[in-house]
């Protein structure tokens, strides 16, 4: 069950759309070793727009996720990659359907 989410907007920089979506999908491997994180989505919501979705059991799961190795890499690249500082939200989610 999942009861904690992470909803980070990103907003990439002119001509640098196939770099954020290179640098996104590199991080899966990142994720699936952190066992706390159940569900990790990387998404394109329009030509520069992109975002990252995830979800946690528990707050103690989505802290670890912040303080882990993709929130490092993103905020490592942010002044190279997008317009933007990464908007991150957390949230609380209210009903899943997860495999």
């Amino acid at each position: 069950m999942v009861t904690k989410a992470l909803y980070v907007r990103l907003d990439a920089k002119p001509g640098f759309e196939a770099k954020v979506e290179e640098f996104l999908a590199s991080a899966l491997p990142l994720v699936e070793a952190e066992p706390e994180t159940k569900a990790w989505f990387a998404i394109k919501m329009g030509p520069g727009t992109f975002g990252i979705f995830d979800a946690f059991p528990d707050d103690s799961g989505r802290d670890a996720h912040l303080a882990g190795k993709v929130a490092e890499a993103l905020m490592a690249h942010a002044g190279e990659l997008f317009r933007t500082p990464p908007q991150i939200e957390k949230i609380d989610v209210i009903a899943a359907k997860l495999p």
